[in-house]
């Protein structure tokens, strides 16, 4: 990045935190939940809740990008009332009703087995919002996050963002966001799942790049093969390996001073996203986005996830929400 073409500075918009404390929340009423997968079929299960925040601090109060806390019914092994578990905000900043008053959110449901004692583990707050029906009241909190957000002048900045699974959540409300103001940057979302089948809004944004000729969606299957021309080489493809099998596409708009990155989705797919930014990336347009010394560079195909923010930093310019 040459001194006369400069980063755009990144502002972020101020932001309501905690309108709603956990130990205080407030009964919301559920108006929408249905399956989000590409298939009934799907691996896993995955649906999409609607909420009605209306009357209560939330409404109007939430953007996308930040999360809610949900505080399921009963109590924990301890005979304790349940602690709130946090979900990701699926909605633009204008909710789904395009008044802040019906906020969205992605869950997966909770199904596995303790490896002690191999007796079925099934997730509290997961299962009970899946499970719920229209008319259903659920007690809420938030909103909490105040960096993973879109910047305060979006239409300042181009964005490549990166998914697996319901990573996809705040995505799918900062890029609704973005494209219905207008907004004509430069936007490619890279989603990934184990199966075509996985993909999460897939109809969505499938239509979305089929309107808006400024946003391109990729998709990545990691576990059916891709054949060679797709540039999987008969073997499934992971959201990182797009930087290379889509040069084209991604590459400019993260070499622009305009570019930003987020990631979102499980712990781990960072560290890959980090090193195919590094191999692919000339050293002028990967400077922006991670800096390490060149003995660290260099060991590229070693890096692993203890290096991050140690040996391996991530600038401003990058935004990570992995769990």
């Amino acid at each position: 990045m040459t001194a006369a073409n400069p980063p755009v500075s990144i502002d972020f918009p101020d932001v309501s935190m905690h309108l709603v404390r956990p130990n205080e929340p407030v009964r919301a009423r559920v108006v929408r939940n249905e399956v989000c997968t590409r298939s009934k079929k799907a691996a896993g299960f995955v649906r999409h809740v609607e909420i009605d925040v209306s009357g209560t601090p939330l409404e109007g109060g939430f953007r996308a990008g930040q999360s809610f806390g949900v505080i399921a019914p009963g109590e924990d092994e301890r005979g304790r009332p349940h602690k709130v578990r946090l979900y990701s905000i699926a909605s633009p900043t204008a909710g789904e009703d395009g008044a802040g008053k019906i906020l969205a959110t992605t869950v997966k449901r909770t199904i596995d087995e303790h490896w002690d004692t191999g007796r079925l583990f099934t997730g509290v707050a997961s299962n009970f919002l899946c499970d719920l029906d229209e008319g259903d009241e659920v007690l809420v909190s938030g909103p909490n996050g105040k960096r993973f957000l879109l910047p305060a002048r979006p239409e300042e900045h181009d964005y490549v963002f990166f998914a697996t699974g319901t990573g996809i959540a705040p995505f799918r409300g900062m890029i609704t966001e973005l494209l219905a103001a207008g907004v004509e940057s430069k936007i490619a979302l890279v989603m990934g799942a184990p199966y075509r089948t996985d993909l999460l809004y897939d109809d969505v944004f499938m239509r979305l790049d089929e309107e808006h000729e400024n946003f391109h969606y990729i998709t990545a299957i990691s576990r059916e093969p891709e054949g060679d021309s797709a540039g999987g080489g008969g073997r499934g493809v992971y959201v990182q390996q797009r930087l290379a099998t889509h040069r084209d596409e991604l590459v400019p708009i993260l070499s622009s001073p305009r570019g930003l990155v987020y990631v979102c989705g499980i712990a781990g797919m960072e560290l890959g996203v980090f090193q195919e930014l590094a191999r692919q990336l000339p050293p002028m347009a990967r400077e922006p986005y991670l800096v390490c010394d060149d003995e660290t560079l260099a060991g590229v195909d070693t890096w692993d996830r203890r290096m991050i923010h140690r040996d391996i930093k991530p600038t401003r310019r990058v935004f990570l929400e992995v769990y």
